[in-house]
Formats: C-alpha cells, sequence, structure tokens
C-alpha cells in the first residue's frame, strides 16, 4: 500500500542575524493510509515545526532549506504558495492544539463551515449547511442543527476542539495533522477526543500524524511512534515496540519516568539535564551529553537510524550490540 505522506531528509532552517538555527534537521518518515503515527518528545525537539513544514506553515524567516515532501506521490514542498493554499484545507486537514486559534470569534460556526465547504467545492449553500451539519454531528456535538447558528465562545473547549476536527475533515483529506489536540482538555474529553482521531482513521481511511509531548496519549491513540531529540528522529517503530523495549536510551528514560500503576517507588526517574537550545546542539549524538550509556563514538559521530528488535534507533549501541553477537 502506497503511503498518504512521505518525508525524506526534511530540514528546517531559521535563519537569524546572529546565527543559523536547524531546529529540523534529516527526518524522514511514511505514513500510511488508515494509519496514525505519533510524533513525540520533550518541547523543543521540533515536533510542531515538522507538521508546519508539511502543511506549509511555517513562519517566516523559517523555511524548508532541504528535503522533499510527497503527498500521495506528488511533491509539495516546491509548489507556489496559491497551489499549496488550495491543497491545504482539501488534501490535508489540520487540527491546532487551541482550537481559537482556528476559529474566527466573530463569525458563527455555519459561515466558518460552509465558507470552508465552499472554498473548495462547488456545492450549493443549500447542500454546504446540509453537509455543514452533518458533519458536526459525526464529531458528536449534540443537537447541531440548533448548535450551529452559535458563536465559538458558546461551545466549551471540548466542543470546540470537536468543531475543529470538523473543519479539518469538511473536505474528506487523505492526511490529518493534529498538533496536541488533547493538551488543554479534561482525561475524559481527551478519551472522547483520541476515540475520535483512531475513528476518523478507520473509516474516512485519512492517514493521521499526531503531535504530543504525552506517551500515554500516543500509546493509546497510535499505530506507530516517531520519538524526537533536538531536531531528529531517535527512533521509530511500531507503538506497542517502542513503549514495551524501546532501544534507544532517551526513549528508555522517556518511559521510566512514567508513574506505574500499583508500584510505590520513592523517587520518580528523570533524564538529567534538558533539551539543547537550537544554537547549542552538541556534536555526535545530540543526546550524549545527558545519556547514562554513552561510550567513544557518542561524541564526534552522529548515528542515523539502524534496526534495532522492534524498531529503528539512532543509536551506536545497536551497532555495538551486533558486533558482540
Amino acid at each position: 500500500m502506497s503511503a498518504v505522506l512521505t518525508v525524506k531528509n526534511l530540514r528546517v532552517e531559521i535563519p537569524t542575524r546572529r546565527e543559523l538555527l536547524v531546529p529540523v534537521d534529516d527526518v524522514s518518515f511514511e505514513i500510511a493510509p488508515g494509519e496514525i503515527l505519533g510524533v513525540v518528545g520533550e518541547s523543543g525537539a521540533g515536533k510542531s515545526l515538522t507538521g508546519a513544514a508539511v502543511i506549509g506553515l511555517l513562519e517566516p524567516p523559517g523555511r524548508v532549506a532541504a528535503g522533499e515532501i510527497y503527498l500521495e506521490g506528488k511533491r509539495i514542498d516546491q509548489l507556489p504558495y496559491r497551489d499549496i493554499r488550495k491543497i491545504r484545507g482539501a488534501s490535508i486537514g489540520m487540527i491546532f492544539q487551541d482550537p481559537l486559534t482556528s476559529l474566527n470569534p466573530v463569525y458563527t460556526i455555519e459561515r466558518q463551515l460552509i465558507e470552508t465547504l465552499r472554498t473548495h467545492q462547488d456545492i450549493s449553500e443549500k447542500a454546504a449547511l446540509k453537509r455543514a451539519i452533518e458533519l458536526l454531528e459525526e464529531v458528536g456535538i449534540p443537537a447541531a442543527a440548533e448548535r450551529i447558528n452559535q458563536y465559538p465562545h458558546q461551545f466549551s473547549g471540548g466542543m470546540r476542539q470537536r468543531v475543529v476536527i470538523a473543519l479539518a475533515l469538511a473536505n474528506n483529506p487523505k492526511m490529518i495533522i493534529a498538533d496536541e489536540p488533547t493538551t488543554a482538555l479534561d482525561v475524559s474529553v481527551q478519551a472522547q477526543i483520541i476515540n475520535l482521531l483512531k475513528r476518523l482513521a478507520s473509516d474516512h481511511g485519512a492517514a493521521v500524524m499526531l503531535i504530543s509531548h504525552d506517551m500515554g496519549v500516543i500509546a493509546e491513540t497510535c499505530d506507530r511512534v516517531a520519538v524526537m531529540y533536538a531536531g531528529r528522529i531517535a527512533e521509530i517503530g511500531p507503538v506497542r515496540n517502542v513503549v514495551q523495549a524501546p532501544n534507544h536510551p532517551y526513549t528508555q528514560g522517556l518511559m521510566a519516568s512514567i508513574p506505574r500503576i500499583g508500584v510505590v517507588e520513592d523517587r520518580l526517574a528523570h533524564i538529567k539535564g534538558s533539551m539543547p537550545r537550537p544554537n547549542a546542539i552538541p556534536g555526535g549524538c545530540a543526546f550524549h551529553p545527558r545519556c547514562p550509556k554513552a561510550f567513544k563514538p557518542c561524541d564526534n559521530k552522529r548515528p542515523e537510524l539502524m534496526d534495532g528488535k522492534g524498531s529503528q534507533a539512532a543509536c551506536w549501541l545497536l551497532q555495538k550490540e551486533r558486533a558482540n553477537v
């Protein structure tokens, strides 16, 4: 089955007056139809910038400096602004962390949905209204026919997020990028949004890129997961394998820091230090100053993704293990 989204060797640069920052460096992955790929990591890992690069929403002076992005086999990273704008909202839907950044506070939900539908489809106002109500019902908004005339401030946070998902789904996109869609929501509402995203992938066959810092959300929602660190993918593989038997020391640290039900511990495990700033990424493996397993090549030679047990990881330990077999 051919991939809906293919990203090859993506590099994002942000030139400043003093230096050139590279917050995303040589990132590659694919997402198949109906698959949910989770992208996880600490703040500053490059998760959101990767999603913004895919959809063509990088804030200037940020730019895609190298690499290739393909949507259903068609390269989109070099398209003119007018063409990428047509793809955005039609072939690629976006769900942001804060629904208020996606919704216009002075327009009713009806107007915003109809405008989105009629921008990309040749349909009448009446047909667009009918479809808008169906979309609200599909994402679980009760009394959709009455509530469609309301404004965003009249909806709760969870209901606003459902409206944003309805907007993202309006034109049956092949690809959906969800950037921290559950962060500001109650746990019960989070579960509803997670189930909704899973249903979108299974029922619509859409490929979903779910960006999150919450490993619990990723484990519950995704088929595969890419763990990012300092602008690169540290580990990628099926979510069950990465969660239960991670290969990269960074992923191992993330998993060890999650409290376990029924286990009493004096202190929670943690990863020493913090994510390096984009202007201070160390040579070799970017994680080596914080890594408890670092050895000779880690500080001066950058590892590429290598096959491990159940996943791929950018770690020299995998090469060392193979040499000892």
